[in-house]
């Protein structure tokens, strides 16, 4: 299998001020002098792509987990920075732009949402993208984050994953192997799955940045103990009739990614 080498409004969204400030007592309680930093001491830096249409939760959930352990060194990164509209209207505000983003980062992430087929056919954003993956620690995505990863040539050869409704439709164009999980590791690859998944990439990623007891600690912090009312969380335990009027809802995104994807003309691992 072959592979790819591998006061401001910087820092943190309104949505994730008071989760980051619950949280900055966690990366303190990971063992070891290097807990929360990057090999040599220094803090960690990590930068968040905003962009419109994007769903807010895929990149508010794993912002407020890792935000604790970034020592302000969380970026949240658009085109110009500004507000950025979700796909749902609400606005997250991004500190830096393209230009202004630290160059050489601990973890890159990519959030999913409406807008990823317009991101993945826009030339600027997989040209950043590129350009910071080069010396990036942790490529990183949630739910259709990975296919905008796939359209910038990031995901070829490489395990992953991405919501169930584009995952084994999609991805495999994008010279990725799916995987139906909902955290995937592969090298320094990290994808997770649709929306909630976030969370579960947050804590999993915090893991190897700043220990095992850091990401326990914050998840009890953020009292992280899900008990859903329904079983209905993936295509197998929803049913047909869920499904159906699921897929419905998701086509035009599915649809959208499908033709980025073929247009991308990424093919084989």
């Amino acid at each position: 299998m072959s592979r790819r080498p591998g006061p401001t409004r910087r820092a943190v969204a309104a949505n994730g001020l008071a989760g980051a400030a619950l949280l900055a007592t966690a990366g303190s309680a990971a063992s070891g002098p290097s807990a929360g930093t990057a090999p040599g001491g220094r803090p960690l830096r990590i930068a968040m792509l905003l962009y419109p249409g994007m769903t807010a939760l895929d990149l508010v959930g794993p912002q407020a987990l890792l935000a604790g352990i970034a020592a302000g060194g969380l970026h949240l990164v658009a085109r110009t920075a500004g507000p950025v509209t979700s796909d749902t209207g609400l606005a997250l505000v991004a500190g830096d732009s393209f230009e202004t983003c630290p160059r050489d980062l601990d973890v890159l992430f990519v959030p999913g949402g409406d807008g990823t087929p317009a991101q993945m056919r826009d030339p600027d954003t997989l040209a950043f993208l590129r350009d910071r993956a080069a010396r990036a620690g942790w490529i990183t995505s949630v739910c259709t984050g990975s296919l905008i990863l796939g359209a910038a040539g990031l995901l070829r050869g490489y395990r992953a994953t991405s919501h169930w409704c584009v995952r084994d439709r999609v991805l495999p164009r994008l010279g990725a192997i799916p995987v139906d999980e909902r955290v995937v590791f592969d090298g320094n690859r990290v994808t997770a799955a649709g929306i909630s998944a976030g969370l579960d990439f947050a804590l999993a990623l915090s893991a190897r940045l700043a220990g095992p007891e850091a990401a326990r600690t914050s998840q009890l912090v953020a009292e992280y103990a899900p008990a859903p009312p329904f079983e209905a969380g993936t295509p197998g335990t929803a049913g047909p009739a869920t499904t159906a009027r699921a897929r419905a809802i998701l086509a035009p995104l599915i649809d959208g990614a499908d033709a980025a994807a073929a247009e991308a003309k990424i093919t084989g691992p």
